[in-house]
């Protein structure tokens, strides 16, 4: 027992639990006193605890240090990543990768006290402060005004009632007053990156509007009964009217047949129908054109001045500009079976349609193009049957001469307007029993008896045997009676009219059908032909160079590696031809420039199937005319070294003319002939 007066300061007692935190009193087992605060921890004994599985390391293994080094590279970014050079033309390794790894983001709506909108915030809070003061200012003025006036209104008397009211509504005037400070004005922050002149300030005046006035046309008014017989004598009056017409049209040109009056009637109500439309159709054609020049201005624009300036940098070859195109809805499932240009205007070109497809033979039509109007032809004539080839006068351009499949020919007049041809052949005139491959309007003399519809016998014309049938021929330029047949079995025959019971002369041309023959314009010794076999050759028709098998041979053979469909010489060159091949392509050869190789094959067809037919230059300008059997013709532009001229030298002039070309023929021939008479 301790003395009551005795105390145990710092004595605490005994806790049953025991933790282990730091700063708390622990209780030492061995010594039972307790461990108060600041006492080391590694007096006090621990226990290693060791999981079952740890490893057993030597001293040098522990001793070890493994060493990491933090980089900025992201170890998970893709170093392998490789993209297309469209400038270098391959694909490159990327070198620059994005090492930027995101681990966490937040959308706050943080702003910083320096910028625009959080001092506009500052100030707003600010405003909001200084006005509850102010509030609570004025609310307790009022009320130690309140609280002195009290008494004197105690004192009033109770008679003076009308006071009392005036004296609250002033009061209350006055407490609202009080009670709403007056805010001041929030001052606006300038943007110093809107900045704007003071003359930029100024007034634009409005446009002033343009219009056109004019006086308004005369008017009346017109009222009258509309009865049978009004109606009836209408009609009587008109028909009257159109019989004095017809009698003064028979005075001046009498007509050798009468007919009855209800044709007279139908006839003088077509020909008045017509009257009125040929009153318009002349201005709505020139509308037309200006309209069509206004939507292909660039076109018109290309075809008088572009000129490829990157010819000079090409080595000898060439390109063709495409310029319009030509279609039409009704020939649009037939095909471009001719092309001619017309001699007189140059711009005018006519095509026949048909089908070279000779199980599906169909119609046919003639349509007359011009570069002014592309939209439309100039002229439309239809057919029962496929028209395989055409021809324009030279002399009378416009008499069109065209052959159809079924055997028969036929001349259209252009200057009269219907649609029908001017003369047609017949069983009793002697049609063709097989399709007329080409026709030339040569004898002006048969075309004046046919087109004028003379009752004379038409002469008898040329008639010649040949083994095969008969697909192209074309007439020499200078000997009238010299001419060249070509035929399906791919032979060439030069014939004469004045011999026409056999061949002047024969040629083993081609292995298949000859699809064109044609003379070269300048030089008269020269022609050139073309096949289904790929091949274009070039003849000289008096000379044999294989005296062993007494045959002729070409000067020159070109493989085009596609049937082809048609050639044609240019009128500028001896020495320039163009050919087409149903692959779509168009190939431009200048013997001049290159002797084995054309200086231009370029793809002119809007689609791969589309297989080209004909092809023909046009006479004064740098322009060629395709078609394809799709119905389609395409105006192509030749580039400046497809049509190159000799080269001025310096104190000499160029000479020009038909002479010149012919040399240049001539020179090119002499090589080749020298090399295959040693061979």
């Amino acid at each position: 027992m301790f003395p009551a007066s005795t105390k145990t300061p710092h004595k605490q007692p005994r806790k049953q639990s025991i933790s282990i935190g730091r700063g708390t009193r622990k209780k030492d087992e061995d010594s039972g006193t307790e461990v108060g605060e600041g006492t080391d921890e590694w007096a006090q004994s621990k226990a290693t605890v060791r999981p079952p599985d740890q490893l057993e390391l030597t001293d040098a293994e522990l001793k070890e240090e493994f060493t990491r080094i933090l980089t900025a590279n992201n170890p998970h970014a893709p170093q392998n990543i490789v993209r297309y050079s469209f400038k270098e033309g391959t694909y490159k390794l990327i070198g620059f990768v994005n090492q930027l790894a995101v681990h966490y983001t937040q959308v706050g709506n943080l702003i910083p006290k320096d910028s625009d909108e959080g001092r506009r915030q500052h100030y707003r809070d600010e405003l909001v402060a200084d006005s509850q003061e102010s509030a609570k200012v004025v609310i307790s003025e009022t009320e130690n005004l309140e609280e002195d006036e009290e008494p004197k209104e105690l004192e009033t008397e109770p008679g003076s009632q009308t006071d009392v009211p005036a004296a609250g509504e002033a009061e209350k005037v006055t407490e609202e007053e009080l009670m709403t400070p007056k805010q001041p004005k929030e001052q606006k922050l300038t943007n110093q990156f809107n900045f704007s002149e003071r003359a930029s300030q100024t007034f634009n005046n409005p446009l002033r509007d343009r219009e056109c006035q004019m006086e308004p046309p005369p008017r009346t008014n017109f009222s009258a009964t509309a009865n049978q017989w009004e109606i009836y004598d209408a009609y009587v009056e008109e028909l009257e009217k159109q019989e004095k017409t017809k009698e003064k049209e028979k005075a001046k040109t009498p007509v050798a047949k009468k007919t009855g009056k209800m044709a007279m009637r139908k006839l003088t109500s077509l020909e008045s129908q017509t009257d009125d439309i040929t009153k318009v159709s002349q201005a709505a054609k020139i509308v037309e054109r200006m309209v069509n020049q206004n939507t292909y201005d660039d076109v018109a624009q290309d075809f008088k001045y572009y000129e490829d300036a990157a010819d000079e940098y090409r080595d000898q070859e060439g390109t063709l500009l495409p310029l319009w195109k030509f279609q039409n809805d009704q020939a649009k499932h037939l095909s471009v079976t001719a092309l001619c240009w017309n001699p007189k205007y140059r711009d005018l070109f006519a095509v026949g349609y048909g089908s070279y497809d000779f199980m599906k033979q169909s119609r046919g039509m003639l349509l007359l193009y011009s570069m002014k109007n592309p939209s439309f032809p100039e002229y439309m004539f239809s057919s029962d049957s496929g028209i395989m080839c055409l021809d324009i006068h030279v002399d009378h351009p416009y008499l069109v001469a065209v052959g159809h499949y079924d055997g028969n020919v036929a001349i259209y007049n252009l200057k009269k307007p219907h649609s029908q041809p001017s003369f047609r052949s017949s069983a009793k005139s002697g049609k063709h029993t097989d399709p007329v491959w080409q026709s030339e309007l040569v004898h002006i003399d048969v075309i004046k008896l046919k087109v004028e519809g003379s009752t004379t016998e038409v002469p008898e014309g040329l008639q010649l045997h040949t083994v095969g049938c008969g697909t192209a021929f074309d007439f020499h330029k200078e000997i009238d009676y010299l001419f060249l047949v070509g035929t399906e079995e791919g032979k060439i025959y030069k014939c004469s009219k004045s011999y026409s019971s056999q061949f002047l002369d024969t040629y083993d041309a081609h292995n298949m059908a000859v699809d064109a023959v044609s003379w070269n314009p300048y030089h008269t010794k020269v022609f050139m032909s073309c096949s289904s076999d790929w091949t274009v050759k070039i003849w000289d028709h008096t000379i044999k160079l294989s005296t062993l098998h007494h045959c002729r041979t070409p000067m020159f053979i070109y493989d085009l590696n596609s049937a082809v469909g048609d050639v044609a010489w240019a009128p500028y060159s001896s020495t320039v031809f163009a050919a087409v091949t149903t692959d779509g392509k168009a190939h431009v050869f200048d013997l001049a420039i290159n002797k084995y190789e054309a200086i231009c094959n370029q793809p002119v067809a809007a689609k791969k199937k589309n297989k080209i037919t004909h092809v023909q230059f046009n006479p004064i300008h740098p322009i060629i005319i395709v078609g394809d059997d799709r119905g389609h013709i395409i105006c192509l532009k030749l580039s400046p070294n497809l049509r190159k001229m000799p080269k001025e030298k310096k104190g000499q002039e160029v000479q020009k003319g038909p002479a010149v070309e012919i040399a240049k023929l001539d020179k090119l021939l002499n090589l080749v002939r020298e090399v295959k008479t040693k061979t």
